[in-house]
């Protein structure tokens, strides 16, 4: 693995290798959870490989999940059990290869009468069995001191006790930039803000190539290449009407919605699992970098959109759920930020409504053109979705077989420590960090009050991890937008001035993201905006 702080991801320098390679072997087309996979599977076995991505990397569903990394408890009471078996080996996978970004958690599904003691504790001994060598700790039954004690915020009326069990947790946008990092390190070439427009064909009406515009410098590409990849998620119709317009929709996209408070409302460090809501979906109370997210909805959605909305009846649904369950009911003042994510669920022809009851497998599709689409899954199981998917491009154009290796390859950052801090989801990437501090010790500035990010941040996510807009860098680089939408409106001066120096950009680039930015902030606030301008700029105690 790279050991040094100079640019992994560096875009002057894929664009270079866009100009000169004649003959990609695998372009993938979308930057999620599933694209970058298949990138860093087909790089890794030593192919050409090229991604695409619209806009930037986990834009869409691969930076708004419930930040899990879990069997499924819910397709464990379905019977799904060849996909819970699946996704725990894929669980321990993660686990083991970047456990900077993926921790293990406790939960507790407090029970309120003997009957869901006894119904739970058996369904996650079997969910403990399943997991095997990958097991992230046994199941057991906690009195209802114990619950009380490890959460003390739970309604304690008619509490007879709970299980505790065990499963992952992660920063989804920090572990997909990860796996774009190590992609890079393979070989692969990455570029985000570049959007495919049209597919090129043989005369046999075979796909050998694609159009594709750089957003940025608005130049035009036509690539060559021997397979391509839709792995486009929620939009995969959009690809596939390019091969062929007004076919049937192989998308049923599915809404969730996640409302973000302060960690007051659940005290300690176990998340909560409501397992049976009141219209049969389940609930999730989730620390996450000092906060708790309560989600997640599960809603059709007739129409894909790169920023959905959170409707009100399931902002009120969640709201009115977990102030069923906590001692302290969160209300609508007291949401720091709410975001809706699509989910592209592969549908089926006697599907109806019900998007729970669509499955969560994965599907291939390999279209008479040769174009090959991926869809559905979710993302603790990306890397076998990647393997398998890679496996079939190479069946399919003849590429020379060459065996995965990614159940073992490590992500970068990779590091073991037991000494935890806020630039600890870097993993080895935090030393490089402390070294920009070094020597400008004014990147130690911190960037508001509430939150931790510091001003080294904003200039390694330009430098190394391609952050190119003030969105890219306040979503998804840092996760300020997420925690606190009022927060990171307040940084957004701030974050654009670092930035625009950096890249060399004027006052006008600075304005320009600054209002686009807070356009799209003041969607995931839930109350009118309240600016704090006069927050001190003190140093972390690093």
């Amino acid at each position: 693995m790279k050991e040094t702080g100079f640019p992994v991801l560096d875009r002057t320098k894929f664009l270079f290798n866009l100009d000169n390679v004649s003959l990609w072997d695998i372009i993938i087309i979308g930057g999620g959870a599933t694209g970058l996979g298949a990138a860093l599977d087909s790089a890794s076995r030593g192919f050409k490989t090229l991604l695409l991505e619209q806009s930037d990397f986990a834009k869409c569903t691969s930076s708004r999940s419930t930040k899990l990394v879990h069997g499924g408890v819910r397709y464990l009471a379905q019977g799904n059990l060849a996909l819970v078996y699946e996704a725990l080996r894929e669980r321990g996978y993660l686990l083991k290869n970047a456990p900077h970004v993926v921790k293990k958690q406790s939960f507790i599904i407090p029970c309120y009468n003997w009957k869901s003691k006894w119904k739970y504790l058996s369904g996650l001994k079997i969910y403990d069995w399943m997991s095997g060598l990958y097991s992230f700790g046994k199941s057991e039954f906690l009195s209802k001191e114990k619950v009380l004690k490890l959460l003390p915020d739970v309604n304690p009326q008619n509490l007879i006790g709970g299980i505790k069990y065990f499963d992952g947790q992660f920063d989804d946008a920090r572990l997909a930039i990860n796996l774009a990092q190590t992609c890079a390190e393979q070989g692969g070439t990455l570029l985000n803000y570049f959007k495919v427009t049209g597919l090129l064909k043989d005369e046999d009406g075979k796909i050998n190539g694609l159009r594709a515009l750089d957003v940025e410098s608005t130049k035009e590409y036509s690539i060559n290449c021997k397979a391509i990849i839709n792995a486009t998620g929620v939009f995969v119709d959009d690809i596939l009407n390019m091969d062929l317009p007004l076919r049937k929709p192989l998308v049923r996209p599915s809404q969730g919605v996640h409302l973000v408070v302060d960690q007051s409302f659940m005290r300690g460090n176990s998340a909560l699992l409501i397992p049976k809501t009141s219209d049969g979906r389940v609930l999730f109370a989730v620390p996450w970098h000092n906060h708790v997210l309560l989600g997640t909805t599960d809603t059709p959605i007739q129409k894909s959109s790169l920023e959905p909305l959170a409707l009100e009846e399931e902002i009120d649904f969640i709201l009115d759920t977990a102030g069923r369950y906590l001692t302290s009911k969160p209300k609508r003042e007291d949401v720091l930020s709410v975001f809706a994510g699509l989910r592209p669920l592969a549908a089926s022809e006697d599907t109806n409504d019900k998007t729970k009851e669509i499955s969560r497998s994965h599907k291939i599709v390999v279209s008479k053109s040769g174009l090959i689409t991926i869809t559905g899954g979710k993302w603790t199981t990306y890397r076998k979705m990647a393997e398998d998917v890679i496996d079939r491009a190479i069946k399919q154009v003849g590429l020379s077989k060459k065996t995965c290796s990614t159940s073992s390859l490590k992500i970068h950052g990779f590091e073991i420590s037991e000494q935890e801090n806020f630039l600890s989801i870097y993993g080895s990437d935090q030393t490089f960090i402390l070294d920009l501090i070094k020597d400008d010790p004014r990147l130690d500035e911190k960037l508001h009050s509430r939150l931790p990010y510091i001003a080294a941040e904003v200039v390694w996510a330009v430098r190394n991890e391609m952050a190119r807009t003030l969105e890219d860098v306040l979503a998804r680089r840092l996760r300020a937008l997420f925690l606190d939408a009022n927060a990171s409106i307040d940084m957004a001066p701030r974050v654009a001035e670092i930035m625009a120096a950096e890249l060399n950009y004027d006052s006008a680039w600075q304005s320009g993201q600054v209002k686009q930015f807070e356009d799209l902030a003041k969607h995931y606030c839930l109350t009118p905006y309240r600016s704090e301008k006069s927050f001190p700029l003190t140093s972390n105690n690093i």
